[in-house]
């Protein structure tokens, strides 16, 4: 049956992206009719093509579906089978462009047009038998207290330990000769409210599965159990009380049931320990502020605060939002944001980051960014939008996942049938059969990954270092070439202007235009000109048509004329000769000011312009940039660097760090062209970079590692962001990146050898039910503890 769809579609600006939409569409399998509605920027599709199907099509048209991320809850879920089930009965909802579930944390991440709702969502699982839910419904530890006691996470692990312990207490009797076994009546009422009461849920799970014609881990365990329970009815109803006592396996049953439940509660445990760090990150937010309203000072709820209104900050207090420090002096802790050890020294003008903690002083701010566009609020998407991803090693779990449970049906049927035939000894194949179903539980199969990724994204946000999403650990993994912007990267980003040397005119002339010039600029040199003018009390003067050349410099008119301010590179695409025996300062960016007539604002050759003068200026290096840049090449990795600076600044950066290799006067577009050509030279890449500039770079190296002291588009095309200007962290970040990824191998080796071993020693008799439910539990527990490993992890100073 077609169905009708409405797509909201972003940049359509004329009748031919309607056409390329439209056929774009059109060629989409099961797409029936396509037509798009320009005013409006929507396209209605006819057809039984999905959504996700029709955002690519729409993706490779050179357009974008207006969509929506998302995160709910997902209650019900068990083993990986049941993660991939849910993902697909989401992505069968006309809207759902994208469905990931994280089986760790119990939630879905979802990418869906703004048509779709909550209640299309649940009622797309209730089929399924599995409940959607918000997300922080989920965990309901935190309101654990206030529930009766039988509704405690504790009550099933301690009621069917209870029960069982007697039914198990006779086995290690016979290890001393001593016969402590219970009347069958007995044994029954023991097993029985285990087995129907506190392993109920494995029922409803498992029906659930078989309604929708799949299979996950309450199936086995259901059908493992019950089996054994069964078995042992059947041998005490039928027993003609000759030869003793009938040989009973109610203890098997319990047991199992008893070791999986006491299994999930302690993994549900140690998987609460893995979101620890996005916890700790959630409790940073305050739930209340002081701000000033009405010439008053007020009490309000922090999520009320607009930019732009003030706020004061008393000593032990967080502060609510990002803002301007306008009055006070204070040192301020960031720890828990930027992993920056030492606190901050603030005063006024300086910027503060909401969920820091004011601890000495008073301070008054202005609000800059509040809710969701805080910095705090950004960092918490971040790592929950990395911690919500998939690893491309999961795409073989997944799959592996879909098939496994019909397979282990399939092996635990041969195998009772094989013991019954070749033994006669049906009781046996029955328990064999038993072993089998319980030991293949894939519930450690499903929670290799996502345990890994979360506390290895958690660990790293602890230090400042955000990964946004498991693609980049893997990545991570394979670098071998590091390469580095200079300014802001390298070095402090605060360059001084150290030498201003005119060559017609005077050095107040020069400076007053270079002041004049670069008064628009945001680029660090042109701060530093605007420093030295203000130490030597020079104004600027009027300019007009300012433009910034990319990468060259900038160019102004003042009184009639061209001005030209920037690199030595473009100087000479200018036809210039430089004087460069001027240049006093050793290792400097240098600078050049020409002029030309304005009445060749196209800068012909013919009209070659005069120069007037050259600017140098110094940057010093960060402290710990040499140690940043030994540490990467002690672990193998070359290290390069790239600047549109001077050569000879270049060669000085260079040969203080023992670069391996580094190029200078690069232009933006050049940067991206380097990394291109060591990819082709069979590098794997990664860039650092903080500036607009970088962008390129980052977005063509194989990992873009980007600092956030610089601009949001650098950020926003990196991969890794770090949330401190230090060197040291692009180092601590592959290895961060390397040991989560090195988890997720060792996890998947566990859960693989559990079952490839276990299976087949069930089935040959070799392990009996009991042993098969506690490596089974012991097997998911195994894969959290190692995952939890990395939250040992420090970075080395």
């Amino acid at each position: 049956m077609s169905d009708s769809v409405q797509l909201h579609i972003k940049g359509m600006s004329c009748a031919s992206c309607v056409g390329r939409i439209e056929k774009a569409l059109k060629q989409v399998d099961g797409v029936s009719s396509a037509s798009v509605n320009l005013a409006n920027e929507t396209a209605t599709v006819i057809g039984t093509a999905s959504v996700s199907a029709l955002a690519n099509a729409i993706t490779n048209a050179g357009y974008q579906l207006k969509q929506r991320q998302q995160q709910y809850g997902v209650t019900g879920m068990t083993c990986a089978s049941c993660a991939g089930r849910v993902e697909k009965a989401l992505l069968k909802v006309q809207g759902v462009v994208n469905a990931q579930v994280n089986l760790a944390t119990e939630q879905v991440s979802l990418t869906l047009l703004d048509a779709v709702n909550m209640e299309q969502l649940q009622q797309a699982l209730a089929g399924s038998g599995y409940t959607l839910v918000e997300k922080d419904q989920t965990d309901n530890s935190a309101k654990a207290d206030t529930l009766p006691f039988y509704r405690q996470p504790w009550f099933p692990v301690l009621g069917s330990a209870v029960l069982t312990l007697p039914l198990i207490l006779p086995m290690l009797g016979m290890l001393f000769g001593v016969d402590w076994m219970l009347p069958a009546l007995w044994q029954w009422m023991l097993a029985t409210p285990v087995q129907f009461y506190f392993g109920a849920r494995f029922y409803k799970g498992g029906w659930s599965a078989l309604k929708a014609g799949t299979g996950n881990m309450d199936l086995l365990v259901a059908l493992g159990t019950s089996a054994a329970y069964g078995l042992s009815l059947y041998l005490w109803l039928t027993f003609d009380g000759q030869h003793g006592a009938a040989h009973l396996y109610f203890e098997s049953s319990a047991a199992v049931l008893t070791l999986v439940i006491l299994g999930k509660w302690l993994e549900h445990r140690a998987k609460r320990r893995t979101t620890d760090a996005l916890r700790a990150l959630e409790n940073l937010k305050p739930t209340e502020a002081r701000v000033k309203r009405d010439d008053t000072w007020q009490m309000v709820a922090a999520a009320s605060i607009q930019s732009g209104e003030i706020v004061q900050v008393k000593p032990g207090e967080r502060i609510a939002v990002d803002g301007e420090v306008l009055s006070g002096d204070s040192s301020v802790d960031e720890a828990l944001i930027s992993g920056e050890s030492l606190p901050l020294h603030k005063s006024s003008g300086d910027k503060v980051v909401g969920g820091a903690i004011n601890l000495d002083g008073v301070l008054e701010l202005r609000a800059t960014s509040v809710g969701a566009e805080s910095t705090l609020a950004k960092i918490i998407n971040l790592v929950e939008q990395a911690q919500g991803a998939k690893a491309p090693v999961q795409a073989l779990v997944d799959k592996i996942s879909a098939i496994f449970v019909p397979v282990v049906l399939l092996v635990a049927l041969v195998t009772l049938l094989g013991w019954g035939f070749s033994t006669g000894n049906w009781a046996q194949g029955i328990l064999n059969a038993v072993a089998v179903l319980v030991i293949a539980c894939p519930c450690a199969l499903g929670l290799a990954t996502p345990a890994a990724i979360m506390a290895g994204t958690g660990t790293a946000a602890r230090h400042g270092i955000l990964v946004k999403d498991a693609i980049a650990l893997e990545q991570a993994t394979q670098i071998d070439y590091v390469v580095f912007d200079k300014t802001g990267t390298l070095t402090e980003g605060k360059p001084e202007l150290v030498q201003f040397t005119a060559i017609t005119g005077s050095e107040t002339e020069l400076l007053t235009l270079a002041v004049s010039l670069q008064q628009h600029s945001e680029h660090p040199l042109a701060k530093a000109v605007l420093v030295k003018a203000e130490q030597d009390n020079i104004s600027a003067v009027d300019t007009r048509d300012f433009s910034v050349v990319a990468g060259k410099g900038v160019k102004a008119k003042v009184d009639g004329n061209q001005f030209m301010l920037g690199s030595s590179h473009w100087m000479r695409e200018l036809g210039l000769e430089l004087p460069l025996d001027l240049i006093n300062a050793k290792g400097a960016s240098v600078s050049w000011l020409a002029k030309t007539a304005a009445d060749n604002p196209e800068l012909k050759p013919e009209q070659k312009p005069e120069l007037l003068g050259l600017l140098c200026f110094n940057d010093t290096l960060k402290p710990h940039a040499k140690k940043a840049v030994a540490q990467l090449q002690k672990q193998g990795i070359k290290v390069a660097m790239l600047t549109g600076d001077s050569k000879a600044s270049a060669e000085g950066v260079a040969a203080e760090l023992k670069l391996d290799n580094y190029q200078a006067e690069v232009l933006p577009a050049d940067k991206a062209s380097f990394i291109k050509q060591c990819q082709k030279d069979g590098h794997q890449v990664a860039m650092v970079g903080d500036g607009i500039n970088d962008a390129p770079a980052l977005a063509q190296a194989d990992l873009g590692i980007a600092m956030a002291t610089g601009t949001e588009v650098a950020v926003s095309a990196a991969a890794i962001t770090l949330m401190r200007g230090e060197p040291a962290l692009v180092g601590a970040a592959l290895t961060i990146a390397g040991k989560t990824y090195r988890k997720i191998q060792q996890n998947l080796f566990w859960a693989f050898i559990f079952n490839t071993v276990g299976i087949p020693l069930a089935a040959l008799g070799y392990l009996n039910p009991i042993i098969a439910g506690a490596a089974m539990a012991s097997s998911s527990l195994i894969v959290v503890s190692n995952a939890l490993l990395l939250q040992r992890w420090k970075m080395q100073e």
